[in-house]
């Protein structure tokens, strides 16, 4: 790949130190507030679960919640980002990942606070699936930014770096939960939900740019060069979007869904898409119902969430470790190990051990299910080519949000049922075992060709900034 000047197209030139400084300046801001936003994600998707009990134990709450009833509702949320996802990826390859990520943070912030008004089943349930719409919507677009302001040869770990705040998130809302469900009840909980509305959403719409090669993608060169010179990031031109003429691309490959499930992409993505349906099965069932498996094996309410904090501690390591494993030697065997990990870990939660191993087994059951399904972000995110790789993350959370969906519902099931823990864990390894098996089906990526890098000269550099 040859690296040459915005304005002499056929000169090529290094990036200078300044530009180099302006563009880790430029990634650091970037990968911290989509990381920040991802935190939330992860709060939300557990502290449901850690009210869960409380719902159970008091219909004074929110009405009557019996175990069927508290899987759909932790449902309703995940058919939320499910829908959320879906029409975010296809906006966000055709306006831009700014626009949908500044919208996301607004939507699913003002739908926690909804939340925590709520006095009913029926307006908690609908609430979650509102607030879900505005999660998925996040989730689908911040992959696709990110990957396109990392540097090459790092960009699984700028994404697992990214996405690790969802278990950090989830991490922090069991954390609370031990420390404040007792003081300020669940309400209070989701409140602190929708702190994004005053904190990240201003920080976000100030310093949060949009991304150049998306912009050259869609044949808004100019603005791309503008973008390019605040930021210090190169315009990465490939075959789909080099320049005919100077001003426009030359030949427009489709983007959005259409290319997604055109002839090149179609099987890969029916594929990805059930790996990450098989992972959130896993990451939904743990993170809505381990709590409660715990504490019907005699654990305590706050020995119970701390089983959540293990979990998601442990998916926050193995991924960062993972995914330098996934630059060095390329993702798939990395998530394909990921998952086998998980499916011995929780084989081996049957084990009749002392709390420490036991809670070390769980540390790893993150790993491989939580962990994993980073892993499968940053997989997803590098795997196409600009023009639909907002698709093709959204595809892979929002078609992957069945198996979030299905999750709480398949825990609640099984609780039902009345089916020993060792049953339960067992079902969920055979889950993991087959996640390894539909990695080992993807086939290896046939790129867009890159064929140059655009730099703007030095003398066009504007002052160092990350805004728009």
């Amino acid at each position: 790949m040859s690296t040459v000047t915005a304005g002499s197209p056929d000169a090529a030139t290094e990036p200078t130190r300044e530009q180099e400084a302006r563009r880790r300046r430029t990634v650091v801001w970037v990968v911290a507030l989509a990381t920040l936003g991802l935190v939330f994600d992860g709060y939300d998707l557990v502290v449901y679960g850690t009210v869960v009990p409380l719902f159970l134990a008091d219909p004074g709450q929110i009405g009557q919640v019996t175990p069927p009833v508290a899987g759909a509702l932790g449902s309703y949320a995940l058919f939320g980002v499910l829908v959320g996802a879906l029409l975010a990826g296809s906006v966000a390859d055709i306006v831009g990942r700014r626009k949908v990520m500044l919208t996301a943070y607004a939507w699913f912030s003002i739908g926690m606070g909804a939340t925590a008004l709520m006095n009913s089943v029926g307006g908690f349930g609908l609430l979650r699936f509102l607030t879900g719409m505005g999660v998925g919507a996040l989730v689908a677009t911040t992959g696709a930014l990110v990957a396109e302001y990392a540097p090459a040869g790092k960009k699984n770990l700028a994404n697992a770096i990214t996405y690790s705040g969802v278990p950090i998130g989830s991490l922090l809302a069991a954390l609370m939960a031990i420390l404040l469900l007792g003081q300020i009840g669940w309400r209070g909980m989701f409140w602190i939900g929708a702190l994004p509305l005053v904190t990240l959403l201003p920080l976000a719409f100030f310093l949060m740019p949009e991304s150049p090669s998306w912009l050259a993608s869609r044949g808004r060169l100019a603005e791309a060069r503008r973008v390019s010179e605040r930021t210090g990031v190169p315009i990465v031109v490939t075959s789909s979007s080099a320049p005919g003429n100077g001003t426009a691309p030359a030949r427009r490959e489709r983007a959005g869904f259409a290319g997604l499930f055109g002839r090149q992409y179609l099987f890969p993505t029916l594929v990805l898409g059930l790996m990450s349906a098989t992972g959130l099965i896993l990451v939904y069932v743990l993170n809505t119902w381990l709590p409660e498996l715990m504490g019907r094996a005699g654990y305590s309410t706050q020995g119970s969430l701390s089983f959540l904090l293990v979990l998601n501690g442990g998916a926050v390591v193995a991924a960062l470790v993972a995914s330098r494993l996934a630059d060095r030697f390329g993702p798939k065997m990395v998530v394909v190990g990921s998952f086998l990990m998980g499916a011995i870990a929780l084989a081996l939660l049957t084990v009749d051990a002392p709390l420490a191993l036991l809670l070390f087994f769980v540390a790893v059951v993150g790993a491989g299910t939580s962990g994993t399904q980073i892993l499968i972000y940053g997989f997803v995110a590098n795997y196409y080519r600009t023009n639909v790789r907002s698709a093709g993350v959204a595809w892979c959370a929002g078609f992957g949000r069945l198996g979030g969906v299905a999750g709480p519902l398949v825990g609640g099931l099984l609780v039902a049922a009345g089916l020993a823990l060792e049953s339960i864990f067992y079902v969920l390894t055979g889950l993991a075992a087959f996640g390894a098996l539909l990695t080992l089906l993807v086939p290896v990526a046939r790129r867009a060709v890159p064929v140059r890098t655009v730099l703007v000269e030095p003398s066009l550099a504007a002052q160092p900034s990350a805004g728009r």
